[in-house]
């Protein structure tokens, strides 16, 4: 028996293809039109989906089952929750400008810049200095940071950064700031693999 005859989903939504943020951002349309207690399966090629759709669930209260890896497609599922168990999409408080970030910089004060996107975005166009760590991974690196120094969190549109911060706030980071609208309007230097 195959694994597919198993899960049944009541909606499929296709973002194969799609680049950060966009199968999120299509997933949030489609669940609010689910009726509560439904599945939708959410068909992505993007690596970084995974990480974005299981930080976006725990932040609203819906019900990341699972995915499936199927070559290069990862099918997430999802169920939608009751409004009693759904609750207000939280932002992280703590923000900077990418204006802001510039001018600390260019002071060269002592801070982290942490990038969570994933390692080919990073690869091809990041802030000099900056300490790649992907979303999926951060939890299981912590040890890498630390929690008394400054840390100013970076994406491509301060989504992914966003569930990063609030995920380093929950672990007792207390200097943490999510850097607004991050990589995508990022206008000072940038360097890349040679």
């Amino acid at each position: 028996m195959s694994s597919q005859a198993s899960i049944k989903a009541d909606k499929v939504l296709d973002c194969k293809g799609l680049a950060c943020p966009m199968p999120i951002v299509k997933t949030k349309k489609a669940v609010e039109e689910l009726q509560p207690g439904q599945v939708i399966e959410v068909q992505a090629t993007d690596k970084g989906s995974l990480a974005d759709i299981q930080g976006w669930a725990k932040n609203t209260g819906h019900q990341y089952l699972g995915t499936v890896v199927e070559g290069e497609i990862l099918k997430h599922y999802l169920r939608k929750s009751s409004p009693s168990e759904v609750k207000e999409e939280t932002k992280y408080p703590h923000t900077i400008t990418n204006e802001e970030l510039q001018t600390k910089l260019n002071a060269k004060e002592k801070f982290t810049i942490l990038d969570v996107r994933e390692p080919a975005e990073y690869a091809f166009n990041r802030i000099p200095g900056a300490k790649s760590i992907p979303l999926g991974e951060l939890e299981s690196r912590l040890n890498e940071l630390n929690p008394d120094e400054e840390i100013n969190v970076i994406c491509r549109t301060g989504s992914r950064s966003d569930m990063a911060c609030q995920l380093l706030a929950e672990k007792g980071f207390k200097n943490v700031r999510n850097v607004l609208p991050g990589m995508s309007g990022w206008t000072g230097t940038t360097e890349k693999n040679q």
